[in-house]
């Protein structure tokens, strides 16, 4: 018969994994909320028109990663492959953006059909972040603060070095591209395959080219910050200012762009070292043109993207977890041990208690317990009218109690 395996490019979580997750996600979550974020969920499939209107028919993601089908209305449906869209798309739905302000977190898979390896699966988890109604340069700040708070928590931040750059406005970046396309036309041979046919379509993704033959002709490409008009200009400057003045330490990078179509003004990425050649771990900018783009008034934006398989393979040496039960409870009768398990539960939630759910031998059930790696097993025996706490993990003595004294005794011991 055959047996089934997960999708290439989709795994499993298992224990004990799950739990750093969960930690994870926690420090996430708390992070967030700790600077008035607020969550914001969306469906995983969305009209396959509002990816291609956004992300741009051009890119990559659209052109050859989208999980695209047709549903039973033959409607093109798409797998979110990222966040932005659907969460601009929601705030406009149910009216959040106009003349407001708006800070919004979400977390949760996103799908691409790439190649799997290390730090990038066909479906990956992404937490983002999102502010809407903002102009200058400080929620720009607010943003990056907020990353570097949640590196902190997580104690990364020594790996990760903090790349900004500014894309100016759409007006300043059409300027740039006639200046780009001119220059990469005067050395095509230079070029590889994949960069030709950018310069058609999109040649400030070779700026971002990782193919190590083409770093001096990027090199000396023109940059993009002479481009700047003065209220670009202007914007950039007062963000680096502020990012001094809070301590934030960063690198211009003249050669980060963003590979969607619609980001303008800062853009940012956290990179590592450490992963191989999966070196971005959190990414993001300003796409203020975005709402009005997909029906909505002019609003101005901005957010980033965190991808979690990454930040968890950097984080994980520092996560501390514990999933082994605290207390195993043991009886010679089942439904005993049920009253004493729940008993133990409701009156101290934060433990993890465990019991045998087997009527049997007291000694087979302790050797579970110890097995179990509980720290004390809590024993009843029928034929008794008192309990027996055994310390599993240290040399101590066994301890007798009445039945009413066991609450206020694990209270002492945890």
């Amino acid at each position: 018969m055959k047996t089934f395996q997960s999708i290439r490019g989709m795994s499993d979580s298992l224990p004990p994994t799950t739990s750093w997750w969960q930690k994870l996600e926690t420090i996430l979550q708390t992070t967030a909320a700790s600077y008035g974020y607020q969550e914001i969920r969306f469906p995983l499939l969305e009209f396959t028109d509002l990816f291609v209107r956004t992300i741009g028919d051009t890119t990559d993601i659209v052109e050859k990663e989208m999980y695209t089908f047709k549903d039973r209305n033959e409607d093109s449906i798409t797998l979110r492959p990222e966040g932005t869209a659907c969460c601009v798309r929601a705030g406009i739905q149910h009216g959040l953006l106009h003349n407001q302000i708006q800070r919004l977190w979400y977390l949760g898979p996103m799908f691409r059909h790439e190649r799997p390896q290390k730090g990038r699966l066909r479906q990956f988890h992404q937490f983002g972040v999102e502010a809407f109604g903002l102009a200058g340069p400080e929620i720009d700040a607010e943003i990056l603060l907020l990353g570097q708070r949640i590196f902190s928590a997580l104690n990364v931040q020594d790996h990760l070095v903090l790349q900004i750059n500014s894309l100016g406005s759409a007006a300043s970046r059409k300027l740039y591209r006639e200046k780009l396309v001119a220059y990469f036309n005067t050395h095509t041979a230079q070029l590889d395959d994949e960069s030709r046919i950018r310069l058609r379509h999109n040649p400030l993704r070779i700026l971002d080219s990782k193919n190590p033959q083409l770093t001096e002709v990027i090199k000396n490409a023109p940059k993009l910050l002479d481009y700047l008009d003065d209220d670009a200009r202007q914007h950039f400057a007062g963000l680096l200012k502020l990012l001094e003045q809070l301590g934030i330490k960063y690198e211009i990078n003249p050669c980060l762009v963003r590979g969607l179509d619609y980001y303008n003004l800062t853009v940012f990425e956290w990179v590592t070292n450490a992963l191989g050649a999966q070196g971005a771990v959190c990414a993001g900018g300003h796409y203020d043109g975005l709402v009005e783009q997909l029906g909505g008034k002019a609003t101005p934006a901005i957010g980033f993207a965190l991808g979690l398989e990454r930040l968890l393979e950097l984080a994980r040496a520092h996560i501390q977890t514990e999933t082994t039960p605290q207390i195993y409870v043991i009886a010679d009768d089942v439904t005993a041990a049920f009253d004493l398990a729940e008993k133990i539960r409701l009156a101290l939630p934060e433990l993890r208690v465990t019991m045998n759910c087997e009527s049997g031998d007291m000694r087979l059930q302790l050797r579970r317990a110890d097995k179990s790696g509980a720290k004390i097993a809590v024993m009843q025996e029928s034929s008794s009218e008192t309990l027996k706490i055994k310390f599993l993990r240290e040399r101590l003595a066994e301890q007798n109690l009445k039945r009413d004294d066991l609450i206020t005794k694990l209270q002492e011991l945890f």
